[in-house]
């Protein structure tokens, strides 16, 4: 990999995770995302760069917490997360098809509210977390505003903080979405007729701050720099590597190839190789790439095509989006 352009950005990157949003359409150049204070930074590949202000409450209270791009078969949408709600767009950002207020208590208890966490999943469902726990499914139509709230899943007792789905085939019987929390539980959920609990990953005391789904892989990036792999059918560890000295901020995996993309606290972003041996099933990971964004707390990494073949990055404090 090498260096390539910047992405000018009017205000920098806050310090979130998986801050870093990319739409990848066919034939087209990428579009980009990144959250910073009230507002979602957009880079399109057609026009202007936009600021898309997240709505309800004060400034505070909408500071938003999680932006992604939701590929779904029929269309695509824009989901915005914040300390309100869930917010979602037209891809453009420019229409805003359905809103959905969380439940803010009259009496608001030392923890706050927020929904983090974005994943398509099942071919026309939107699943969102939030701080108590639970994860909301939206059942989205082919066309038009009738989004409606078609599920709760509540098996988490901790903040959710990454959701993913499967992105490449899974085997028979693995789950195709998994949900993490701050106490590093994970959750694997089969999606097929409806959604049902397969299993149950205790977590360690250690925040699970990012995960990815493929192949029947759960690749899972930690508060200790830690990647884990885990079984998806049975939920079994299948490898560890201590890959990062601080904090994992951002996994993302290509689809097409099972290259593993980490970024974190200590400035290092780092490509991987996922792969099963096919005589004994054993899952494995191989060391690619590393890559130095020399003084930054890296906080949003994703691959910019399916194959893996480019990367992007943001940084905290940092105005730019950086090309790979």
């Amino acid at each position: 990999y090498r260096r390539q352009r910047s992405l000018a950005l009017r205000s920098s990157s806050s310090a979130l995770y998986n801050n870093l949003a990319v739409l990848c359409p066919p034939a087209r150049a990428p579009a980009f995302g990144t959250v910073h204070g009230t507002s979602l930074s957009l880079l399109g590949s057609e026009g202007p760069p936009r600021q898309l202000q997240a709505r309800g409450g004060g400034a505070g209270r909408r500071a938003p917490r999680a932006a992604a791009w939701c590929e779904l078969p029929s269309r695509v949408l824009l989901v915005l997360t914040s300390q309100r709600g869930v917010q979602m767009y037209e891809p453009d950002g420019s229409t805003m098809v359905f809103w959905h207020a969380l439940h803010v208590p009259e009496h608001p208890a030392a923890h706050s509210v927020f929904a983090r966490g974005i994943a398509a999943a099942g071919g026309r469902f939107v699943c969102v977390g939030t701080s108590s726990g639970a994860v909301l499914v939206f059942d989205v139509p082919p066309k038009g505003t009738n989004v409606t709230l078609s599920e709760i899943l509540e098996q988490h007792r901790d903040p959710i903080t990454d959701i993913a789905a499967e992105q490449g085939q899974a085997p028979d019987g693995a789950g195709d979405l998994v949900t993490a929390d701050d106490s590093g539980t994970l959750c694997l959920w089969s999606t097929r007729e409806e959604f049902t609990l397969l299993g149950k990953i205790p977590g360690s005391g250690c925040t699970c701050s990012s995960v990815r789904l493929w192949n029947g892989i759960v690749a899972a990036g930690y508060g200790n720099g830690q990647i884990r792999l885990w079984e998806a059918g049975s939920g079994r560890i299948r490898a560890q590597v201590s890959a990062h000295a601080r904090w994992i901020y951002a996994l993302d995996l290509a689809p097409l190839t099972g290259k593993l993309l980490s970024g974190a606290e200590d400035s290092f972003v780092h490509v991987w190789q996922l792969s099963r041996d096919p005589d004994t099933d054993d899952i494995e990971i191989q060391h690619c790439h590393a890559e130095c964004v020399t003084d930054t707390q890296v906080c949003g990494a994703r691959f910019c095509d399916p194959t893996g073949d480019t990367f992007a990055v943001t940084g905290y404090d940092l105005s730019e989006i950086l090309c790979y």
